[in-house]
């Protein structure tokens, strides 16, 4: 009861100092991070390296990712890139399409890659439609990350989905199957809370002021086949590395297999989209890669989002350590709600410590060997539970959330904001997934 009490007082501090208070956002889950620890007796020591680990590993992971990302993204913008694949996409779905657009390129993108290198990779996209259809940014920006999201909880070879099948030795072709049919229906209902209610939110962005392209007297912006490929190609070769990884290794274990792994890191191919993007600019001045130029601004502009975004995985790491997931699947074994179980010790893992991934691997193991005694062990019914886990862990991101902090830092979003826009729905989305599960079970 005691982690409970504080974990739910923690998360009240971190929403209200930063609503209310206009705290920064650092330094509201830092001292969240420490409150929670020191209020559930966790050692001084294990707490500061709980804190230190969650925020270097976080960093580690998304640092460069973030940096790279935000290059290429300043490079699409000032070259007039970014605007010629604008212009392309609104004669395909018509202006007022612009949220299913993003949420479509979203739900595609990110089967094989993380759902923070998909939004860091494909935002400044958004921007540059919002900005051709004159409209605002805030709902292609939320579609984006609900269409991510979705597949990335739900659909393999993402990690988290691959891990459940494993431990709950479900059949990985039926989790794809139903995986994609249950994120499909569900991003549909995401797309739902975007046009009746995202769509209607002005954001204050800013970088917003208009893009000069001749600012380097370029006459006319890259061509659009030009302008993908530093977006393309990082997300192949990030694809290229799942594919290699998979359980049946489709390039074998050599010299191809080693090399798709290696160039598929997201750091990796991130700078490699960096270096195709240096080709946008015409003509190519040492201004640009300078501290003043589009560079320094690039790199200046993802300082405070990866400092957030560390402190997001700081305050996550300490309550995983806290054994805050092991308390709530204790608290709830043993109640026989068939697909509803995992749904829900999911979602309650996921608001609570704020990774996805760890959500659905905790569940995993917790639902596992419980399985026979829920009615759940054939290969339908396995397949679907790990279906119904990943929605579980879409509800809800929050400020625990690293991917939260990557939403609201990269669109301009305040945390109230983000609260009323990417928590709503992630929590929608997740329950129209838990809904259809349901229905799926009950008919099979």
């Amino acid at each position: 009861m005691l982690h409970v009490v504080a974990l739910i007082a923690t998360i009240g501090f971190v929403i209200l100092s930063t609503t209310l208070g206009r705290l920064h956002p650092f330094v509201a889950l830092i001292l969240a991070s420490f409150g929670y620890g020191i209020a559930t007796g966790m050692p001084f020591d294990l707490l500061l390296n709980a804190i230190n680990s969650g925020f270097g590993n976080t960093i580690a992971y998304i640092g460069i990712v973030i940096v790279a990302g935000s290059i290429i993204g300043t490079l699409l913008q000032r070259s007039g890139a970014a605007g010629s694949i604008a212009a392309a996409v609104l004669r395909i779905t018509g202006p007022r399409r612009v949220p299913l657009a993003m949420g479509l390129l979203g739900y595609i993108v990110s089967m094989p890659v993380y759902c923070d290198t998909g939004y860091i990779l494909l935002s400044p996209i958004n921007r540059g439609l919002a900005r051709t259809a004159g409209i605002s940014i805030a709902g292609g920006a939320i579609a984006l990350s609900l269409g991510l999201y979705a597949t990335h909880t739900m659909v393999p070879p993402t990690p988290g989905p691959v891990a459940a099948a494993g431990i709950m030795q479900a059949d990985l072709g039926l989790v794809i199957v139903w995986g994609l049919i249950v994120s499909l229906v569900a991003l549909a209902g995401g797309l739902a809370f975007v046009y009746l209610y995202v769509s209607r939110v002005q954001l204050s962005v800013p970088d917003e002021q208009p893009v000069e392209t001749a600012e380097l007297t370029q006459d006319a912006p890259p061509s659009v086949r030009m302008a993908l490929l530093p977006i393309v190609v990082p997300i192949t070769l990030i694809i290229g590395r799942s594919v290699s990884l998979m359980p049946d290794k489709p390039f074998g274990e050599g010299t191809l297999a080693m090399l798709c792994q290696n160039i598929g890191q997201p750091a990796v191919a991130l700078l490699i989209g960096v270096a195709l993007a240096l080709f946008l600019p015409k003509p190519m001045s040492r201004d640009i890669v300078s501290e003043s130029g589009w560079f320094g601004e690039a790199i200046r502009n993802s300082a405070l989002i990866i400092v957030i975004t560390g402190a997001g995985g700081a305050f996550g790491r300490v309550l995983q350590d806290s054994g805050i997931a092991d308390i709530v699947g204790a608290s709830t074994v043993g109640q026989e709600y068939g697909l509803l179980l995992p749904f829900i010790l999911a979602a309650v893992i996921k608001t609570a410590q704020g990774s996805s991934t760890v959500a659905i691997v905790t569940t995993a193991s917790i639902v596992a060997p419980l399985l026979g005694s829920l009615g759940l062990d054939s290969e339908q019914a396995r397949a679907l539970t790990v279906v119904a886990i990943g929605a579980g862990s879409m509800v809800v991101s929050h400020a625990n959330d690293s991917y939260f902090w990557v939403v609201t830092q990269f669109t301009g979003m305040t945390v109230k904001q983000g609260y009323q826009l990417q928590s709503a729905g992630t929590a929608i989305q997740g329950m129209v997934a838990a809904t259809v599960v349901m229905v799926i079970g009950a008919l099979l």
